[in-house]
């Protein structure tokens, strides 16, 4: 059974930066993909960026090109987001995800495993 454990959330101000992080266990972490979603209170959960087991391909969100990067570890089992020149409207519960396959999903339903999601909050 695949267990996520995000951390890294917190308070942080507008233009600030904050590193995620995703501890992966229960099977092996190479052969999954992994994804970062978000959801903001009264929205729905919204992509924020994939990446594929190998960690030589990454996607992204529209919103968050250019400000978050995703990379993995794949020695230490866990997936980071970093997130800077952070918005207030970057605030939400921040999830990982995970799925067995060798492509980049950037949909929910095609990920089996999720986080119990970090809390980030941009203050301006």
């Amino acid at each position: 059974q695949v267990q996520l454990i995000e951390s890294g959330g917190g308070l942080v101000q507008a233009g600030g930066s904050l590193t995620l992080s995703c501890e992966f266990s229960g099977r092996t972490f190479s052969s999954y993909a992994m994804g970062w979603f978000r959801q903001a209170p009264g929205k729905e959960h919204e992509f924020v960026a994939g990446i594929k087991g190998s960690g030589d391909n990454t996607v992204y969100g529209d919103s968050m090109k250019g400000r978050f990067t995703i990379s993995r570890d794949n020695a230490k089992n866990t997936v980071y987001l970093q997130m800077n020149s952070l918005k207030p409207e970057d605030t939400a519960v921040y999830y990982c995800a995970a799925v067995g396959a060798t492509v980049v999903f950037t949909t929910t339903f095609r990920y089996d495993y999720w986080g119990q999601g970090t809390q980030v909050t941009v203050s301006s």
